[in-house]
């Protein structure tokens, strides 16, 4: 009796379901294909109102409806660009690349690989973490530079290579001190040479240089911390980095010394 009771409870349960869903499917809105400037006005508008995610929804029902038409081609343009403006940077990617690919040739290719390096770049991540959007952002903007010179996408991604190489040498800034803290100097040694030769034009060189003064002090190699000092008084005698460095040899009774046969010498030869 309890059996037979708990199947027809089942039976109407799921009775209850089946009429529930097809009043769902009777309420939903058919579709309708609406005039293709319709449709990406709408776009446009909740672009305008900042709902851009709504707006990369709206865009892609323009390629949709109307995928042969020259709104289509805009449209997927500007879907990349809604997601990018709502942060949904790894969607602008893709939409973008896209748009590449079917229309390598368009007038907004350049526009799309510029939207593809800022999408890269708007993910660079502190510099404690890993670096691995600094350097596909580097990579991305490299090609704007390379793919579309003279437009003002590559001015703007040739500033932005400038602000990704500081970034990658603050990485090497970062894990150099904290080897500098625990007493490992061979290692941070290595770090902030790596700056030094490969991030030169950087923010970061004056305090690379006044840190190699402290390690070759600690280690006791006298010519190297001088030539580092030289080197810093040199290019940057205002420094509060080259203050620093002064001090550290005027306790040892050391004075800012170029080495010629030093790596440094050798790195910034053209000043010296």
């Amino acid at each position: 009796m309890m059996i037979g009771s708990f199947a027809g409870a089942r039976r109407a349960a799921a009775l209850a379901l089946l009429l529930a869903l097809g009043a769902c499917a009777e309420t939903e809105e058919p579709y309708v294909e609406r005039p293709v400037e319709e449709l990406y006005n709408t776009a446009a508008d909740l672009l305008a109102d900042g709902q851009y995610e709504q707006a990369a929804i709206a865009f892609d029902e323009v390629e949709r409806q109307h995928p042969y038409s020259q709104w289509a081609t805009r449209a997927q343009v500007m879907a990349a660009y809604s997601h990018y403006q709502a942060d949904a940077y790894d969607e602008a990617i893709i939409a973008a690349d896209r748009f590449l690919q079917v229309h390598p040739g368009h007038e907004s290719a350049p526009y799309a690989r510029y939207l593809i390096a800022l999408s890269y770049y708007e993910q660079i991540s502190d510099v404690q973490r890993d670096q691995r959007f600094t350097q596909l952002a580097l990579q991305a903007l490299d090609e704007v530079v390379k793919r579309d010179p003279g437009t003002d996408y590559a001015r703007a991604a040739r500033l932005k290579i400038d602000l990704t190489f500081d970034h990658l040498a603050g990485k090497e800034m970062a894990v150099g001190r904290f080897y500098l803290r625990r007493g490992d100097y061979v290692g941070a040694i290595n770090r902030f040479r790596a700056v030094i030769e490969r991030f030169q034009t950087t923010s970061q060189v004056p305090e690379a240089l006044h840190r190699l003064v402290e390690c070759y002090l600690e280690l006791g190699v006298e010519t190297e911390a001088q030539t580092a000092a030289a080197v810093l008084g040199h290019n940057f005698p205002g420094s509060p980095w080259y203050e620093a460095s002064y001090r550290l040899l005027v306790e040892k009774n050391l004075e800012p010394v170029e080495s010629e046969g030093s790596w440094l010498a050798q790195a910034w030869d053209s000043v010296f």
